[in-house]
């Protein structure tokens, strides 16, 4: 059965005007103050949001209507996802460079902290409504309940790191590249091979529930207008995520990430109220005092961040679907800070989210993305059973509400 997104409500003009002004005085700014590699990464960040909202590539839904339901199309997306951004990764990795600049991947140590993490970030993604990725767009879609669960998310972030000192010193496995360990071409067809693995075991499991395999979602708009106005394919959204991540590797030198700029910005807050965060452990790692010390517009992870909100709310004003309420119910409210707190915490434990540790982590061929996805999906399985409490009586979310 075809799902349609055609019908949509009157187009609000001012958001898609609001969401282009604010993108052209941060671009402005950010030339004068920090440079134009800066100016593109705020660019990429914007192409990243109005592509996740677009093609709403939430990966919260994608595994809860999984677990439920043996629907895999999201999973597969996903698997498209990856290993397209193997193919593009592992050869740069392999070299160290891409267009002649040095480029780094994300790896991580596999251990407790990461098995620990990633569950209850699990959790948090049912219970939040989102993962990192979906929790900027579907703020900058005009989502009122996600500015909720950013703002727990932001202070789960910030309560970790005053801890993480001691969870990184559990036992684990340290930090180890397949591109390193077996080269480049073993480690590419090894994870290719898992990835089509996965794909086709989603595709047996929802046959063998339904019959078929559900069909894509539909759109009114044709070529051009579908592209900005959606909705988009969820293939689309595949391709362009991995296209768009490279072009990340490419100007920063490491792959997307989200995460952490959520850790910085509750710490730049809590030292502005005067706690004394620059003497946490996790603070005077020199990466991190440097970031912690310096203005946010220089944090990459930040601007990218909020590239994507901008980026969503352009892609929410263009699908005329801007239209944000302030009615919570109290539990879902409920559900919304647990869930936040849930997602910061164990992000931070688990060396990054569905962004830095799984897709980002994956694509650098790191052991800790395989763990983390394992024992996220766990999580999410416990957080699907959990979410009928919170959320009893509400309507079921459309496929553009990004929970």
């Amino acid at each position: 059965m075809s799902s349609s997104l055609s019908m949509t409500p009157a187009r609000k003009s001012f958001a898609p005007l609001v969401a282009f002004v604010l993108l052209v005085f941060g671009a402005a700014f950010l030339q004068n103050s920090v440079g134009s590699r800066q100016v593109l990464l705020l660019v990429v960040g914007a192409a990243l949001g109005l592509t996740l909202y677009h093609a709403a590539f939430g990966f919260t839904s994608a595994w809860r209507v999984f677990i439920a339901d043996r629907r895999g199309a999201g999973l597969r997306a996903q698997m498209v996802m990856l290993a397209l951004a193997v193919v593009l990764f592992f050869p740069a990795l392999g070299a160290g460079t891409l267009f002649g600049q040095p480029v780094v991947g994300l790896v991580a140590p596999a251990g407790i902290s990461v098995v620990f993490g990633a569950f209850i970030f699990g959790i948090g993604m049912q219970l939040g409504g989102g993962c990192a990725s979906g929790t900027l767009f579907t703020v900058g879609g005009g989502n009122a309940r996600m500015l909720v669960t950013l703002l727990f998310f932001i202070c789960g972030s910030l309560i970790a790191t005053q801890h993480v000192d001691w969870w990184f010193a559990l036992p684990s496995f340290p930090a180890i590249s397949i591109v390193k360990s077996f080269g480049v071409v073993p480690a590419m067809l090894a994870s290719l091979a898992l990835f089509g693995i996965i794909a086709a075991v989603t595709v047996r499991l929802e046959k063998g529930r339904h019959g078929q395999l559900e069909a894509g979602v539909t759109s009114e708009h044709q070529g051009l207008r579908r592209f900005l106005r959606g909705p988009w394919p969820l293939v689309w959204g595949a391709i362009a995520l991995a296209l768009l991540n490279y072009a990340t590797l490419a100007l920063a030198g490491r792959p997307w990430g989200i995460t952490s700029a959520f850790a910085l910005w509750g710490a730049k807050v809590a030292s502005g109220l005067g706690i004394d965060v620059a003497s946490w452990v996790f603070w005077q790692v020199p990466g991190n005092a440097k970031a912690l010390a310096a203005p946010v517009w220089e944090d990459i992870t930040s601007v990218m961040d909020i590239g994507i909100v901008l980026g969503a709310l352009l892609a929410a004003g263009l699908a005329g679907r801007f239209a944000p309420s302030l009615k919570i119910p109290a539990r879902s409210l409920l559900a919304a800070v647990i869930g936040g707190l849930l997602l910061g915490y164990g992000s931070r434990l688990a060396y990054g989210c569905n962004i830095g540790a799984y897709f980002s982590g994956i694509a650098s061929g790191s052991l800790h993305g395989w763990l983390w996805l394992v024992a996220a999906f766990i999580g999410n399985s416990v957080g699907v059973r959990l979410r009928p409490w919170f959320f009893a009586g509400e309507p079921r979310p459309q496929a553009l509400s990004g929970c």
